[in-house]
């Protein structure tokens, strides 16, 4: 069965992460997705690459898309782009701002060329303020934003360590591009209407955030208002991050310390765990499991912020890592679930695509790449009943599509062939 966006067509201009995720979850959604790239490539085909030109990660955020590989910087290579628009319903981008412009795949040219085209941009910074021709990268808008800080990490130097495990801002504007372009795809559905669409990796970092960037004057009075005058003082004189990263941890915990122990990870006697108790309930199953007599942290009149309460606090987390390196993974991980406790081990990433519940899920994907044989992916992010979502095919060698596309648009052999020759196309 066709996908839900079956159909509908993608012109990609994309490079590194961001985009590239975007367009691979509109592939799975059932779109056509027509990536362009210069003749050198994405450049993420070549990162951590054991054959050229073949990344893991390029394979993997590529994955069931076409590639066309031209000179936009070539009149020529230009036209023949030119010539794709108006058979597509959507052109996706994220260079840097400016750079469209300067090649003649911005919005106002390509409107003229189809006037019901959805146009999406992810940028760094956006395309206003002081910092709008700025281009951007994941780590630099994890520290803008202040994601970096919020991660509570400092390096052996003592420097502010990055979010190493994914790159999230990019992640999230590839998310939230979606979110974007298919809202608009329903508009234009209803009003026959296209539009343009931007986020930027600072939109994503800020949005998932929303809860410490929000201003609230009764609480930022009492905590966080606090914080950002001790650390504006720190930073005044000349502090390093490590005094900075501490006053920003003890201002962040003064309100969660007593809910931590029941959301947090430990150590057993043969693993780690994490334990996931938010409700009252689910805290009160915990510490019937863990034999606690007495923790007043859910009685309505206990206050977090107290120094008392802190201390009250800190004593339990730890008789509680005291108690979970009593027992085994196993042991912790049966009791706590039956008494409705979320809990799990902690696992390593390279260990999922094999893992008994993924696999119950049918999450993962199994292909044939034609250079390195058979292959396990991660799926689409939803299924659905009526229109399955799926991975429709691998990532393509470079510039693989190129001839297909050229014909479609009317392009005649010898056409193609002086390209070729002339190096506009690979």
């Amino acid at each position: 069965m066709p996908g839900p966006l079956d159909g509908v067509r993608v012109l990609e201009f994309s490079q590194i992460v961001a985009l590239p995720f975007n367009g691979a979850i509109m592939s799975d959604l059932g779109a056509e997705v027509i990536k362009v790239e210069p003749l050198t490539g994405d450049p993420h085909r070549n990162r951590g690459t054991v054959m050229p030109n073949e990344g893991k990660r390029f394979q993997s955020l590529n994955r069931g898309k076409q590639s066309v590989a031209v000179n936009l910087r070539d009149p020529r290579g230009l036209a023949f782009i030119h010539k794709v628009v108006p058979t597509v319903d959507i052109v996706t981008i994220n260079f840097r701002p400016g750079v469209s412009k300067r090649l003649g795949i911005d919005y106002e040219t390509l409107k003229e060329l189809n006037p019901g085209l959805i146009y999406c941009e992810i940028t760094g910074f956006g395309n206003r303020g002081p910092m709008g021709d700025r281009g951007g990268t994941d780590i630099v808008a994890n520290g803008y934003s202040g994601l970096m800080m919020a991660d509570q990490k400092v390096d052996a130097h003592g420097q502010p360590a990055n979010i190493s495990a994914i790159s999230l801002a990019d992640y999230c504007a590839g998310f939230s591009a979606t979110v974007g372009i298919t809202s608009a795809l329903y508009h234009r559905a209803i009003t026959g209407q296209g539009q343009k669409i931007e986020t930027s990796l600072l939109q994503a970092a800020i949005a998932v955030q929303d809860t410490v960037v929000m201003r609230e004057p009764v609480h930022d009075a009492t905590l966080r208002d606090l914080m950002v005058a001790e650390i504006e003082e720190l930073r005044k004189r000349g502090a390093d991050y490590s005094e900075v990263q501490d006053a920003y941890r003890r201002g962040r915990g003064a309100s969660r310390v007593a809910s931590r122990a029941y959301y947090s990870t430990y150590q057993v006697k043969d693993g780690s765990m994490v334990l996931g108790a938010l409700t009252p309930a689910n805290r009160a199953a915990a510490r019937t499991v863990l034999g606690i007599a007495y923790d007043p942290s859910d009685e309505p009149d206990f206050d977090e912020s107290q120094q008392e309460s802190m201390e009250q606090a800190t004593v339990l987390h730890a008789e509680m890592r005291a108690t979970l390196k009593t027992r085994t993974l196993e042991d912790w991980l049966e009791a706590f679930t039956a008494a409705g406790v979320p809990v799990a081990p902690v696992n390593m990433p390279e260990e999922m695509s094999d893992d008994p519940q993924v696999e119950a899920m049918g999450f993962m994907r199994d292909l044939e790449h034609p250079l390195f044989g058979p292959q396990r992916l991660a799926g689409p992010v939803v299924s659905m009943s009526e229109t399955p979502t799926d991975i429709r095919g691998v990532s393509p060698g470079l510039g693989a599509d190129t001839e297909s596309v050229m014909r479609a648009v009317g392009m005649s052999e010898d056409d193609i062939e002086e390209l070729r020759r002339d190096g506009v196309i690979l």
